[in-house]
């Protein structure tokens, strides 16, 4: 079974690289997914890189895909803390410490395979991402929508690449900052040498936003809680901001730089805690979204995991 969909170019497309054409009409799937399928140029097969023209039609075979967690990989490993669920779209408060989807060293245990013990996912998100339309790090905890529905996949995709939401965060980082709040921008990009990870450039990229505030300070600690606001979403975004600013987030092990800072924590009990803790003091505390398919608003907002609730009663005692 196969999708077959067409488009027609309008002026405002016209000269446009046709693999960057086609994923602008079809947002669910990236640039090197459409490259794949079977495109046709008024019936005559096309090289992806030629440019369009007034009045072209294409014709796309779009395989149905077909996911290998669907069936005999689902998993409960452990209780889902489900904030909404109907036929269309399931919100979830995920956990610290808890992979996205399966990948050559997750093969099982992750968040995806214990909602498929629990429901039904689109399968538009591909191969082993069924209903995913965002994504969190492993070692970041919070609220997240996942699609049940094909109609509801394609619409959060279109929201979430358009950034018609509200996603804030809340994390811990080094440093105190002699101001309220700020604006972060700056593009994205992959590390040329650290393939795993993301870094600030002064061109290419990706452009990225953060709004910053502060939520509480602690001067004698050294660290202060901030609330962070996604204006776009590239991955490790708060943590590369935050990092690239002077304000690394406590515990991360690829932007932290806790090495350098734990000489300065004179409590035991806070030195304890970030010696032997494990994941970055962030969690995605709210999401703000038009429904889908019906276009109500939605508003879920997640209290803080017990171990940065813990870490908070520390500093509170520190001061």
């Amino acid at each position: 079974m196969s999708d077959v969909r067409q488009f027609i170019v309008d002026d405002e497309n016209i000269g446009v690289r046709i693999d960057k054409f086609l994923s602008a009409q079809m947002p669910e799937f990236s640039r090197s997914e459409i490259q794949k399928f079977n495109v046709l140029r008024s019936g005559t097969p096309i090289k992806f890189s030629e440019k369009t023209r007034a009045g072209d039609v294409f014709s796309v075979d779009v395989p149905t895909p077909q996911t290998d967690v669907a069936t005999d990989n689902i998993s409960s490993d452990f209780d889902l803390d489900i904030l909404f669920e109907d036929d269309d779209i399931i919100v979830i408060n995920k956990p610290r410490g808890v992979v996205m989807y399966p990948s050559a060293g997750n093969k099982t245990g992750t968040l995806v395979q214990n909602i498929l013990a629990h429901t039904h996912l689109s399968t538009l998100g591909g191969d082993t991402r069924p209903g995913v339309v965002h994504r969190l790090d492993k070692d970041t905890s919070g609220v997240m929508v996942f699609a049940k529905s094909d109609a509801a996949y394609r619409s959060l995709i279109k929201t979430f690449s358009e950034h018609d939401l509200v996603r804030k965060y809340v994390c811990f980082a080094w440093g105190v900052p002699n101001w309220e709040s700020a604006t972060i921008t700056g593009n994205i990009a992959r590390s040329s040498r650290n393939r795993q990870k993301m870094t600030m450039v002064k061109t290419g990229g990706k452009p990225a936003h953060t709004d910053v505030a502060v939520i509480n300070a602690f001067p004698r600690a050294g660290i202060t809680q901030f609330r962070c606001t996604l204006l776009t979403g590239r991955t490790h975004q708060i943590r590369v901001h935050m990092s690239a600013h002077g304000f690394p987030v406590l515990c991360d092990p690829i932007y932290g730089r806790g090495a350098t800072r734990l000489g300065s924590v004179k409590h035991p009990e806070l030195l304890e805690f970030l010696r032997e803790h494990t994941g970055q003091m962030l969690h995605a505390e709210l999401l703000e979204f038009a429904h889908p398919i019906t276009g109500e608003q939605m508003r879920f907002k997640t209290r803080l995991p017990d171990d940065m609730d813990e870490l908070k009663y520390l500093l509170s005692e520190i001061g």
